[in-house]
């Protein structure tokens, strides 16, 4: 059986954007639960979808899950 690698999601950083990698790959930077289904769709994962990025077991989110992307200028939670 074939080991799966998981992804992970860094936190964001102050332009909201969040690195994203499988193993030691890059894939990119996300600004939103698309993008990282459009990294997974392109790694081979056909399924991937919003829905699917914020579900999955697979992804480590770091620095918060998959609603934070950027801190609020005033300081306040979303």
């Amino acid at each position: 059986m074939a080991s799966v690698k998981p992804v992970v999601v860094y936190p964001p950083a102050a332009d909201g954007g969040r690195r994203v990698r499988v193993d030691d790959q890059f894939l990119g930077i996300a600004y939103g639960l698309l993008d990282i289904a459009e990294f997974l769709r392109r790694a081979g994962i056909e399924d991937a979808d919003e829905a699917y990025v914020a579900a999955s077991g697979l992804i480590e989110w770091r620095g918060g899950g998959p609603g934070a992307w950027g801190a609020d200028p005033d300081g306040d939670p979303a």
